[in-house]
């Protein structure tokens, strides 16, 4: 039940009276009104309608609206403030509230039971205003280019606003997936026949995984990894077998112990995720050889290709893959902005096919008016041009972090300056706590991540991971004074 002024001059009031009830009339108008303020469809300060606008609504007199609104004014639901209207009071508090008559807090309770779940708890921790936060590795979204989308956005619709806003093609729209193609096909090596269009990567990650991957069956992970994507594996009732990565990236030789067992193996080889590491040459060929010979899939995840800061970016498995085996899953987020959702997915035509079918039960579709826009700015370079000079200002906050770094924290850190991506992976000296000094870090407004939040085993490490795309050189340099000052004492007299 909607009861604001705006929505029942939109809607019809549903409250449902019935005269031959021994409840008179006012007290039932006054326990349905309750009754959305205890589920939480009205909340805390929410106006309600005036007495005459709702008693119009429900077919009832004035005065019998007015006798349920003193009714709850008395018991607590609602107050009236002098010229200002009716509003369901702030004490009640939603969704979790207190029914004032008992005094007790109504807690929300399931009806039914629910099966264990592995995965992690999706409520992202608040972080307090003004933190500065390296933690994520995440694009700037501030550079987005808002005006140039949103003219594509509108064209769009007055060009094909009859077809895009029907039902359509669960692959995506024909032109992304040409212009996609084209662009994978000149920029990284790949012959692509066709391609799907999704939420995002992570979107591609719970199709790949739930049409590849049965109940049981065995996924090998980087042991230092990324956990949305385990995730998304774990969700489709896969086993997980972490794998060692060192500063060459997955150890294949570790791999090859498991691979009689495996289905599948998820890797991030051109800037492995958490440390930055790109798979050695002889690894990828070694990977590729493994999988072709034992029949297990690659799934390559390729989140950031765009950035690369010093010669030629390495060229995905998928590049080199004869034998089909590499399910290769790429992200627009990272160029343009996370709230895009623009991911898509390279495979075999079987693999495709059954991801379509897939994705036909599961959102039917993405957002056609969005992948128009996209292919259009595709097409005219847009995409490319920015880029290009989202590139460039990367690397100097790339530079200027590292600089930093060195200025304020060289004495507890060292770090290899990362060939490409938006994130460093630090060496920490290993008399610092690293998790403590998180914590502290957080305190002093910067928020970075340690290496334990990567690691499948979830023990600390002496490392850390830090983001420097989201942030401009100023405020690059303010979070490393503020992580400098919330060293411990002991360091940070030594520093």
């Amino acid at each position: 039940m909607m009861l604001d002024q705006a929505n029942m001059a939109r809607w019809e009031h549903p409250i449902a009276i019935d005269p031959t009830a021994a409840l008179p009339v006012f007290l039932q108008i006054a326990r349905a009104i309750a009754e959305d303020v205890r589920r939480g469809r009205l909340r805390a300060g929410e106006k309600l309608p005036g007495s005459r606008t709702l008693a119009g609504a429900v077919g009832v007199h004035r005065n019998t609206v007015l006798a349920a609104y003193r009714e709850l004014a008395a018991e607590g639901w609602i107050e009236t403030r002098p010229a200002g209207g009716t509003f369901v009071s702030n004490e009640i508090g939603s969704p979790l509230h207190r029914d004032p008559r008992r005094g007790q807090r109504l807690e929300p309770r399931l009806g039914f039971d629910l099966p264990p779940s592995s995965l992690d708890d999706p409520r992202v921790p608040e972080v307090p205003r003004g933190t500065l936060t390296l933690a994520a590795g995440t694009p700037d979204s501030r550079l987005f280019p808002t005006g140039a989308i949103a003219r594509a956005y509108r064209r769009a619709l007055e060009l094909h606003g009859a077809t895009s806003l029907g039902y359509g093609d669960p692959r995506g729209v024909l032109p992304l997936r040409k212009q996609l193609g084209a662009m994978l096909s000149s920029l990284r090596g790949l012959a692509v026949d066709d391609l799907l269009i999704t939420r995002g990567s992570q979107g591609a990650l719970d199709l790949v995984a739930r049409t590849l991957l049965r109940p049981g069956d065995v996924i090998a992970v980087e042991a230092l990894g990324y956990r949305p994507a385990w995730g998304a594996f774990q969700a489709a009732g896969a086993l997980l077998v972490p794998i060692p990565v060192d500063e060459h990236g997955l150890r294949v030789d570790a791999l090859a112990e498991h691979a009689g067992a495996v289905r599948a193996v998820y890797v991030t080889p051109h800037h492995q995720y958490p440390t930055t590491a790109t798979l050695s040459p002889g690894r990828r060929l070694a990977l590729l050889e493994l999988a072709r010979t034992r029949r297990f899939a690659i799934v390559e995840d390729d989140f950031d290709f765009e950035f690369h800061y010093e010669g030629r970016p390495v060229l995905p498995l998928a590049s080199a893959d004869r034998a089909g085996v590499v399910v290769y899953v790429g992200t627009l987020s990272k160029i343009l902005a996370p709230g895009v959702r623009t991911g898509f997915v390279v495979a075999p035509a079987p693999l495709l096919d059954r991801m379509a079918a897939l994705r036909m039960v599961v959102d039917r579709q993405g957002d056609p008016v969005v992948e128009l826009a996209i292919a259009e700015l595709l097409e005219d370079g847009e995409v490319q041009r920015h880029a290009r000079r989202i590139r460039r200002i990367y690397l100097e906050r790339r530079d200027t972090l590292l600089e930093a770094l060195h200025a304020k924290l060289a004495s507890v850190v060292t770090v290899d300056p990362p060939g490409g991506g938006m994130a460093a992976w630090i060496r920490v000296d290993p008399s610092v706590d690293v998790v403590e000094w998180s914590e502290r870090s957080l305190r002093a407004g910067v928020a970075f991540a340690p290496a334990k939040n990567f690691a499948f085993d979830g023990r600390s490490r002496p490392f850390a991971r830090l983001g420097f795309a989201a942030l401009d050189v100023r405020e690059l340099r303010e979070a490393v004074s503020r992580m400098a000052s919330a060293l411990p004492s002991k360091k940070r007299r030594s520093a």
